[in-house]
């Protein structure tokens, strides 16, 4: 297994968890976010979707990888060239809390992200949120029906910890 595209919503631990998977397994790690956005400047700016998918699937191209993001209606190759599609889907009130806590902690420092969370931000983030939980999931469960015997759907941390130490015991 050397190509693994991590998927979810908001606030679903993608970004933590492809980080430790990527030391663990010594695989290549990749932000999809940073794919479509240049942090180069004081602001953030959205890369020209030529670029976007440039980079994108120059890092598919290769023989390993981790890839995590939310997105997933420009992502499809990333999809179909993994050996295993990992979704992320704690529950909803996990997510927000999730959210909230990483808010407080980048706006007293003692987080840092690529981005300058606001409040509007905020709102935004719980808006993708209830709009991954209500349609997205079941546009991805439709968009992975193809690859369904590489999809792990990992709901709680016992099976994250399942799945990331192989030792699943109940």
């Amino acid at each position: 297994m050397s190509k693994i595209h991590i998927i979810g919503s908001v606030g679903s631990g993608k970004t933590t968890f492809a980080r430790k998977l990527s030391k663990r397994l010594n695989l290549p790690f990749y932000e999809i976010d940073n794919f479509v956005w240049d942090r180069s400047g004081k602001k953030d700016v959205r890369y020209p979707e030529e670029m976007r998918n440039h980079q994108f699937y120059e890092v598919i191209a290769k023989d390993e990888w981790i890839i995590e993001g939310a997105q997933h209606i420009w992502t499809g190759e990333g999809f179909k060239r993994a050996d295993q599609i990992l979704m992320l889907y704690p529950h909803l009130w996990v997510r927000n809390y999730r959210i909230l806590r990483r808010f407080v902690r980048q706006k007293i420092g003692l987080e840092q992200l690529n981005y300058k969370q606001t409040f509007p931000h905020l709102m935004k983030l719980y808006k993708w949120n209830y709009q991954f939980e209500n349609q997205t999931k079941d546009e991805l469960l439709e968009l992975f029906e193809p690859y369904k015997e590489k999809l792990v759907i990992i709901r709680n941390n016992w099976e994250l910890n399942c799945y990331f130490y192989a030792k699943c015991k109940r």
